[in-house]
């Protein structure tokens, strides 16, 4: 395993499927993920064509927090989704 994987697996919310995702958009460590933050990253995750829910969101979320993404405040997802809309509107007008 690379020190990098280990390093992203112990974050809270995040398997080895998570941490491979998030290597194939260059995320390779906390620092990394913090520097992105969880809205850039979910949505370079799904311009990669990678199928990934709200709950992927969350996730990346409680992990910059150690919060299980299942209790993050109901405002904050409402946060996140909303930006993430935002910003995937902008990429793809219609």
């Amino acid at each position: 395993m690379h020190p990098s994987q280990s390093e992203l697996l112990k974050l809270k919310n995040l398997g080895l499927a998570s941490v491979n995702i998030l290597h194939s958009i260059g995320i390779r460590s906390y620092d990394d993920l913090h520097r992105i933050g969880p809205v850039e990253a979910f949505i370079s995750i799904r311009n990669r064509g990678i199928n990934a829910s709200r709950v992927m969101l969350y996730a990346l979320q409680g992990a910059l927090m150690d919060v299980h993404w299942n209790d993050l405040d109901p405002n904050l997802k409402q946060q996140l989704t909303s930006e993430v809309d935002r910003l995937l509107a902008t990429q793809n007008p219609e």
